[in-house]
């Protein structure tokens, strides 16, 4: 869908792409209601796997009791605690994204078959028995490695961050410092998220590009030899962070990327 001319806050003219919504309207027009739901299935049993696989992975690998730090000079000495428990944190969230992924890459396919009005995969058996067929096993994992490392590098960075802004910058003299610390790591959770977006952006094109479906081919996305291959090419185009924002997407000036 073609971007619209309007103004920034600055009274300057720009290109903006459509929003979630205008996407939404469009697919319910062409798809009706249903179309929102396209890859749905496949997306809730990788979620439902992953869950499993993690519980699972508690009950045989129960993680280390610890004792709670009460005071600030106990949260200055527990950066050992912090690491020990992101590492196990880590392990568990890799080993749940590597048993679900096959199942997200199928949701990704689902999804963008909308772009060529396609009906390629379907049921979640037929797509993997297709995906087998045509790219062997390792067409399960394709886009796996950049969303594992947007994985540890969200869970590292957002622990220790909500760690050391606790200890260092939030005093146990202010009267509101365990009602502060108990937000810290959801707010570090929303901006590290920001900052991992390319890695989730960079997973999800690998998954449906040169997979037989006209969203992953030229002239809607180049053919891509790896992830590393993908991200150099968003970053020259200035869109890693596409898609990023749902309502004010402004057209970056090196963008020529085709599909949104």
């Amino acid at each position: 869908m073609p971007p619209t001319l309007g103004t920034n806050v600055l009274g300057r003219k720009v290109l903006y792409l459509p929003s979630f919504f205008t996407y939404a309207k469009y697919i319910v027009q062409v798809d009706g209601k249903i179309g929102l739901f396209r890859g749905l299935s496949p997306r809730l049993m990788s979620n439902a796997l992953s869950t499993v696989t993690r519980g699972s992975m508690k009950r045989v690998f129960p993680p280390d009791e610890m004792e709670q730090a009460s005071n600030k000079d106990d949260m200055k000495t527990s950066l050992r605690k912090v690491v020990k428990e992101t590492s196990y944190e880590m392990v568990m969230q890799c080993v749940s994204r590597m048993l679900a992924h096959p199942l997200h890459v199928i949701s990704m396919r689902c999804m963008v078959q909308f772009v060529g009005r396609e009906a390629k995969y379907s049921g979640v058996l037929s797509s993997i028995g297709k995906i087998f067929k045509e790219e062997g096993l390792l067409g399960f994992f394709v886009g796996l490695i950049p969303h594992l490392l947007g994985d540890v590098v969200f869970l590292w960075g957002c622990n220790l961050l909500a760690h050391f802004i606790n200890a260092y910058l939030v005093d146990d003299s202010f009267s509101q410092a365990l009602a502060i610390r108990s937000y810290t790591k959801f707010v570090m959770g929303i901006a590290v998220s920001m900052l991992t977006y390319p890695f989730l952006l960079v997973g999800d094109l690998m998954a449906v590009n040169n997979c037989g479906l006209q969203a992953g081919l030229p002239p809607y996305s180049p053919v891509f030899k790896s992830w590393i291959h993908c991200w150099k090419y968003l970053s020259v185009q200035g869109q890693l962070f596409r898609g990023s924002s749902l309502l004010f997407r402004r057209v970056s000036s090196g963008s020529c990327f085709a599909l949104e």
